[in-house]
């Protein structure tokens, strides 16, 4: 067992932005299912909702505003489908924005997401100069950041406070040894793809602790922000950008 006191740096099979193969392709269905049967894709839902009613704009009802979402590292677009279908219910005009640095994931995340007229992609590394004159008015990370360090996501957190009208919202993984035992038998027993075995673990150990998101936050510069502990083992993160 690795020593969860802190957060590992060792990079993920996944983090390889080059991987164009079957097995992402499998890596990426086979996370949809953990996601989508432990919970995981409404943590990002539950923050979408918070973030809305804490805001001084309205948006529920209102057809005329739309609403720009982008998801960045959207990987195969679950969470895109998951917050268009929260929207449409919701009365929401939202329009939303898959962004991720590998064109595989862009490529494939279009294939899935093809009847959505309202969700489109942009292939693009966040660090580029291109990237930080977009605007938007809500961005999303869903099990995103803890491919960062935490240098590396306080300058990304800065930039974006910079990018973002209304809010951030964080759906990661908390570091804990139940996640990690519990991950590592689910992986082995249940599923086949050997990114997910190899990168199940690893995630929880990249992952956080209540104390490592409100250091990276404040120092990030955010004085207005949420953390609270969902299930399974997720924090949903919430970081109000409206001053």
């Amino acid at each position: 067992m690795p020593n969860l006191s802190y957060r590992s740096n060792e990079k993920e099979l996944i983090d390889d932005l080059e991987l164009n193969n079957d097995a992402l392709r499998q890596n990426l269905e086979e996370l949809a299912l953990i996601n989508k049967y432990l919970g995981g894709n409404q943590v990002t839902v539950s923050g979408l909702t918070k973030l809305l009613s804490d805001s001084t704009i309205s948006i529920a009802g209102n057809e005329k505003l739309k609403i720009t979402i982008a998801d960045l590292g959207c990987g195969g677009g679950d969470m895109l489908i998951v917050m268009a279908d929260w929207a449409r219910k919701k009365g929401i005009n939202g329009q939303f924005i898959g962004i991720d640095a590998n064109d595989f994931m862009i490529d494939f995340g279009t294939e899935r997401t093809a009847q959505y007229s309202n969700i489109s992609y942009l292939h693009q590394d966040i660090y580029t100069e291109e990237f930080k004159k977009k605007s938007f008015d809500i961005v999303t990370m869903t099990l995103f950041c803890h491919h960062f360090s935490d240098e590396n996501l306080i300058t990304i957190f800065k930039q974006l406070k910079k990018q973002t009208r209304i809010g951030i919202v964080i759906n990661d993984i908390h570091r804990h040894w139940f996640a990690y035992h519990s991950i590592a038998w689910i992986t082995k027993l249940f599923l086949k793809s050997y990114l997910v075995k190899n990168d199940a673990k690893l995630s929880v150990w990249r992952a956080f602790i209540r104390e490592d998101l409100e250091k990276i936050i404040q120092k990030s510069g955010f004085t207005k922000y949420s953390i609270r502990w969902k299930w399974a083992f997720r924090w949903e993160v919430v970081l109000n950008c409206e001053l």
